[in-house]
C-alpha cells in the first residue's frame, strides 16, 4: 500500500449538548448555503481532504439523534458511533475529550485525527494533517496553530490552550489558560500572535492506549468528584513532558470558524456564504 492509499480515519467528538445552544444539537445548526448541517460541511471537506472512514463519538443526548441522520455511511464513507456514557448516580457529565476518545479504541486501527463536531477547520487545514499522517511512520503526532488573536470572541472571556515550542517546530507543552479576553493578553503574557490548539489533532492508534492509561488513573484519583474533566490537550501535554510522544505543530492553513451561542449560526452563515460565493 502506498502512502497516498493509507487509511485515514476522522474522529469527530459531538457526545454533548450545549445548554448556551438552547439544549439543541450544534452540529445539526443548517448553516450552509443550501441549509447543509455544520457537521455535513465538516464532512465533507474532511472527504475532499482525504479522509476515508468517519467515528462520531456519540453520548446519551446525541447518538439517537445522529444514528437516525447518518446511518452506516455517509456518500459511500463508512461511519461507526463510539459512545461515550456515564453513570448519572455518580456523575452530573461525562468524564471529558481525554475518555472520550479512549471510546473509539475498539473500533480505529487506522490513524486518524480528533476534532470538535462543532468547529469548521475547513479543507486545507484538514489535509495538512491528513498528508502528516500518510507520510508518517508512526513516530510524530501533530496539531494545528491558530493565532491567538483569530480565535478569540469579538466579546467577553473565554478559555484558551497555548502551544510552547521548542526550536524544531515540535510542541514542548499545550497550557490551558483561563478567561482571556483581547484586552488582558499582556497580562497574561500572550500576543495576538500565540499559537492556540482548537481541539485538533492528528494520531496514531498506539497513542490511544496511552491516554487510556492516564484517563484511567485519573478517574481512580478522582473518584467521587461529579464535575472534574480528564481534557484531552492536558493529557497529550503530559505525553510530550514525558517523552512518551512527539507532536510537530503546523500553521492552520484555513480560518477557524466555531458555533457556541445560538447568535453566531449568523455568523457562519455569512462567512459560508462569503466561501461559496468566491468559489
Amino acid at each position: 500500500m502506498t502512502n497516498q492509499e493509507k487509511e485515514i480515519a476522522i474522529v469527530y467528538m459531538v457526545a454533548g449538548i450545549s445548554s448556551r445552544f438552547g439544549g439543541k444539537i450544534k452540529q445539526f445548526a443548517q448553516v450552509g448555503p443550501n441549509n447543509e448541517t455544520l457537521i455535513e460541511i465538516s464532512m465533507k471537506q474532511a472527504m475532499r481532504a482525504g479522509f476515508r472512514k468517519i467515528i462520531f463519538i456519540v453520548g446519551n443526548l446525541t447518538e439517537k439523534t445522529f444514528k437516525e441522520k447518518f446511518k452506516s455511511e455517509f456518500q459511500n464513507i463508512p461511519i461507526s458511533y463510539a459512545i461515550q456514557s456515564y453513570d448519572e448516580r455518580e456523575r452530573d457529565k461525562p468524564w471529558g475529550t481525554a475518555e472520550a476518545l479512549c471510546s473509539v479504541i475498539p473500533f480505529i486501527n487506522c490513524p486518524f485525527v480528533v476534532c470538535n463536531g462543532d468547529d469548521l477547520y475547513g479543507e486545507n487545514s484538514f489535509k495538512v494533517l491528513c498528508d502528516h499522517l500518510k507520510n508518517s511512520n508512526n513516530d510524530e503526532e501533530a496539531s494545528l496553530a491558530y493565532s491567538l488573536s483569530n480565535v478569540l470572541p469579538k466579546e467577553g472571556k473565554t478559555n484558551r490552550a497555548i502551544f510552547q515550542l521548542n526550536e524544531k517546530n515540535q510542541v514542548k507543552e499545550i497550557k490551558e489558560h483561563l478567561n482571556i479576553s483581547r484586552e488582558n493578553l499582556s497580562s497574561l503574557a500572550l500576543s495576538p500572535l500565540s499559537p492556540c490548539s482548537m481541539n485538533i489533532f492528528a494520531l496514531h492508534p498506539i497513542v490511544l492506549q496511552k491516554l487510556k492509561f492516564r484517563v484511567d488513573n485519573f478517574k481512580s484519583h478522582n473518584k467521587g468528584d461529579r464535575k472534574i474533566e480528564c481534557l484531552l490537550p492536558e493529557e497529550l501535554s503530559q505525553l510530550i513532558k514525558n517523552n512518551e510522544i512527539k507532536m510537530h505543530l503546523y500553521p492552520a492553513a484555513d480560518s477557524w470558524i466555531g458555533v457556541t451561542n445560538p447568535n453566531d449560526e449568523e455568523v457562519v452563515k455569512n462567512y459560508l456564504k462569503e466561501i461559496y460565493s468566491k468559489s
